[in-house]
């Protein structure tokens, strides 16, 4: 990584730091952001543990879909803290600079966290898909040592795909214009930003979404295809409610994040904006971490009971 005083490569310096200039330079307004992000936070901090709190106490939640759910909690956590966090520092301390490595540390995480969240909902999707097209055999198929393994599989994967992008943007130039018009270090905004010829990069980072992003998506669509067709067989309306209430949160919070998803990707290429695409990135990065909790809590009793009976656990400690 070099920094290059004009758009040709002469006088190679090294990058120091970059500016995140976030949503507005207006000190009101600043305030007002942090005051309503860190709330955001400080609700998908507490119910996201909540969760995972609640499933560990309840020994009966120790099945696949609740294994799942509790790794989607603490990615929620991770996602939110690795957005979040350091737009509200530099806000609190008014600074909008960060450091060159502290940069690609943030990409790297934020690519790692986004693309195993969707790989977990396309893990959490299949365990539906068993569950309630083959009942019978659910048990053998889904045993903790396969749900383990898809778990690892999907986070070596979101490793592997982050490493690769971060590597290729360490070897890119940057010139004197190092503003990211974004309140975290965002791939394709950090790309936007280098001299280099940036072609195979844009290359790559199309291949890995539609890869990464696009088979994923396919294998929802598919399980869901055929959970629909199961649930249709069946002939009392009470045993089709059933079946559809296992996978209601599931499908809700699925629509909500490639929901939030396809409108970053509209927004970006319908607007020129970066203040715009900023703002839209919020609504993958950040909202639904924070609302993942209550569609599971809302729509699921188990979990209603297990949070509650935690609830019952601390105030007792008290």
């Amino acid at each position: 990584m070099r920094l290059t005083r004009n758009t040709e490569p002469q006088n190679l310096t090294f990058v120091l730091q970059f500016l995140l200039l976030g949503f507005t330079d207006d000190p009101e307004i600043q305030s007002l952001i942090f005051s309503l992000f860190l709330f955001i936070y400080l609700v998908t901090l507490l119910g996201n543990l909540l969760i995972i709190l609640g499933i560990s106490f309840e020994s009966h939640l120790h099945t696949p879909m609740y294994f799942f759910l509790s790794n989607l909690s603490f990615n929620d956590i991770s996602f939110s803290t690795a957005t979040v966090i350091k737009m509200l520092m530099n806000i609190q301390a008014n600074d909008q600079s960060i450091t060159y490595t502290g940069c690609l540390t943030q990409l790297f995480f934020v690519l790692v966290f986004a693309y195993f969240e969707n790989f977990l909902l396309t893990v959490m999707a299949y365990d539906r898909y068993i569950a309630i097209c083959h009942p019978l055999k659910y048990s053998i198929i889904m045993n903790p040592n396969f749900c383990f393994l898809l778990s690892l599989i999907s986070l070596f994967i979101s490793i592997t795909d982050a490493l690769i992008h971060t590597l290729m943007v360490q070897r890119l130039t940057f010139c004197t214009d190092l503003e990211i018009p974004h309140f975290f270090c965002e791939l394709d905004q950090v790309i936007k930003l280098s001299c280099s010829d940036t072609h195979i990069d844009n290359i790559v980072v199309f291949v890995a979404t539609c890869v990464f992003g696009g088979i994923p998506l396919c294998g929802i669509i598919y399980s869901y295809y055929h959970i629909v067709a199961a649930v249709l067989r069946i002939a009392t309306l009470e045993g089709k409610y059933k079946a559809f209430s296992t996978c209601g949160a599931h499908l809700s919070v699925v629509s909500l994040f490639y929901g939030a998803s396809s409108m970053v990707f509209i927004s970006s290429a319908m607007s020129a904006s970066p203040k715009k695409s900023a703002v839209a990135s919020v609504m993958y990065s950040v909202l639904p971490q924070m609302m993942n909790p209550f569609i599971y809590s809302l729509r699921n009793k188990d979990m209603k009971v297990a949070i509650r009976n935690l609830l019952s656990r601390i105030v007792s400690l008290e």
